[in-house]
């Protein structure tokens, strides 16, 4: 047998603002199912029915129920301390990982990749390659410009600029790459 709790009171602004949110597709699904709720809960219907037809546990219904007698609408949205997914690295580990990554170099090595990161901190590679996608880090890009050493250099700079800046007449200029 169904039974059912005593329903929810509540002002008619407080169900007008739940059923905005209930019909709402761009809202928070878990606060569109509080809403869904909350509102069958104030017309009376049994914790166990409304749990079939939001897809919550008969505890959720019981929890929900309670939070909005004692707290109202004021924290509908909010999750509660300890709730929801627990971080696998510290803070700690991903700033020791940012640190390393921008102000020492691995020995032997010109600059850190994700495997040798990785080992150093004890993390997988993985990790490591979503910190640094994450702060935009790229240890392995270089940002200097390295002039050659040849002698002649700067003649042939002249020469090479001299034909981009004034081509000979019906003539092509092309570029390749070392």
């Amino acid at each position: 047998m169904n039974k059912a709790a005593a329903p929810l009171v509540m002002s008619a602004g407080q169900r007008e603002s739940l059923a905005v949110l209930a019909r709402s597709s761009s809202a928070a699904h878990r606060e569109v199912q509080r809403a869904k709720v909350l509102l069958m809960a104030a017309d009376g219907v049994a914790n166990s029915t409304i749990a079939a037809s939001v897809g919550v546990t008969p505890v959720t219904v019981r929890a929900w129920r309670d939070r909005f007698v004692s707290e109202g609408l004021s924290k509908l949205g909010v999750v509660r301390q300890g709730r929801g997914r627990k971080p696998v690295l510290s803070a700690e580990k991903v700033e020791e990982i940012v640190r390393l990554t921008q102000h020492e170099k691995p020995s032997g090595a010109t600059h850190w990749s994700c495997r040798s990161m990785a080992k150093q901190v004890g993390v997988s590679p993985a990790t490591v390659q979503r910190i640094w996608s994450g702060r935009g880090l790229k240890p392995h890009l270089v940002k200097t410009f390295k002039l050659s050493n040849d002698p002649a250099f700067e003649e042939k700079l002249i020469d090479v600029v001299g034909l981009y800046l004034n081509p000979p007449e019906n003539a092509v200029v092309l570029c390749m790459d070392e």
